[in-house]
C-alpha cells in the first residue's frame, strides 16, 4: 500500500515533469525562432522524454490504487539572453529535478515503501544522464563563446538526437 504522503509527493512530481516538458517545448520554440533547428530538435526530444516521465509516475499511482491529482502547470519563460543561458537554465532545472527525485527516494525509505523505492531507482539513473547531457552542452557552448561557426556545428550535432 502506498502512503498518502507518498501519493501527494508523486502527484507533485507529475506536475514537475509536466512543467519540465512545457519548459523544454518553450525552449524549442525559442530556438526555432533563432533559426537553430538542431537545438530545437534536442529540446523537442527532451519535451517528449519529460512527458514520458510524467506518464510513468501517473501509471505507478494508478497501478498502486492511488488517486492521481493533476494541478495547473506554471507558464515557462519564453526568452533567454543566449543559447548558453538557455542551456544553463536546462542544467539548473535538471539539478532541481534530481533533488526532487532524491527527496522522493528519501520519503520512500522513511515510509518503508520498498515498491516506490525500487520504482524510483530508474529516475535516479535517468537524472544522472540528464545532468551529464546538459553539462556537456553547456561546456561546449562556453568553449565556442560567440563563434557562429561553432554554434552551427553544435546545432548540427544536436539535430541528430532521436527519441528513444
Amino acid at each position: 500500500m502506498i502512503s498518502p504522503k507518498m501519493v501527494k509527493a508523486v502527484n507533485g512530481q507529475i506536475n514537475t515533469e509536466l512543467y519540465s516538458a512545457y519548459l523544454y517545448l518553450s525552449m524549442a520554440a525559442y530556438f526555432h525562432e533563432k533559426n537553430l533547428p538542431g537545438f530545437a530538435n534536442w529540446l523537442t526530444v527532451q519535451f517528449e522524454e519529460e512527458q514520458g516521465h510524467a506518464k510513468k509516475f501517473y501509471k505507478e499511482l494508478i497501478e498502486r490504487g492511488a488517486r492521481v491529482t493533476l494541478k495547473a502547470i506554471d507558464a515557462p519563460p519564453v526568452e533567454w539572453p543566449s543559447p548558453l543561458a538557455a542551456f544553463e537554465a536546462v542544467l539548473e532545472h535538471e539539478q532541481k529535478v534530481a533533488g526532487l527525485i532524491n527527496n522522493l527516494v528519501s520519503l520512500a525509505k522513511e515510509e518503508k515503501d520498498y515498491a516506490s523505492e525500487i520504482f524510483l531507482q530508474w529516475f535516479v539513473s535517468e537524472q544522472v544522464e540528464e545532468e551529464a547531457a546538459a553539462t556537456e552542452i553547456v561546456a561546449r557552448l562556453k568553449l565556442i563563446k560567440d563563434n557562429p561557426q561553432g554554434l552551427f556545428m553544435i546545432d548540427r550535432i544536436l539535430g541528430e538526437r532521436k527519441a528513444d
